[in-house]
């Protein structure tokens, strides 16, 4: 059985700390899915295509990474992809907290166990809602994306 994981997220924007969770998360799967979740009530910064395509052009050299788009439960979006395992970076307590909660829900809904790595020291105080704010008030978001990124989003 091919072992798939999925990392989801609205990734607005998709920040560093995102990049190098999937990163040391691809060595462990056949296939790693970045599932961008559509919330058509929310708000974001960034168009659904521009961070699609940002992500894709981010791991066009890994064969093991793809990136998609889904509404509705991320549970049910796993079933249909018949990935095993969610995906999750823990950068303090809060989050830990919080993420245990929606993994303990997420396996009593649908079975599917959920992953966390805690995330480098370096990046963790990097929060995509910190850097939108940033952004918004004409501040420099350079050190917390990708170069990539700075070019679909200036």
């Amino acid at each position: 059985m091919k072992s798939i994981g999925v990392f989801p997220g609205s990734f607005d924007p998709f920040t560093k700390g995102h990049e190098d969770i999937v990163r040391r998360f691809v060595p462990l799967f056949d296939e790693v899915i970045i599932a961008i979740g559509v919330n058509s009530k929310k708000q974001y910064m960034f168009t659904q295509d521009s961070r699609q395509n940002h992500i894709e052009e981010l791991f066009k050299d890994e064969s093991k990474v793809s990136v998609e788009t889904f509404q509705g439960l991320t549970v049910d979006f796993c079933k249909q992809k018949k990935a095993q395992y969610l995906l999750r970076g823990i950068r303090n307590a809060t989050d830990a907290d919080y993420e245990r909660s929606i993994a303990q829900m997420n396996q009593q809904l649908s079975g599917i166990e959920t992953l966390f790595l805690m995330c480098d020291a370096a990046l963790s105080p990097i929060n995509s809602s910190i850097v939108r704010e940033i952004k918004k008030n004409n501040g420099d978001i350079s050190a917390f994306v990708t170069k990539d990124e700075l070019l679909i989003i200036n």
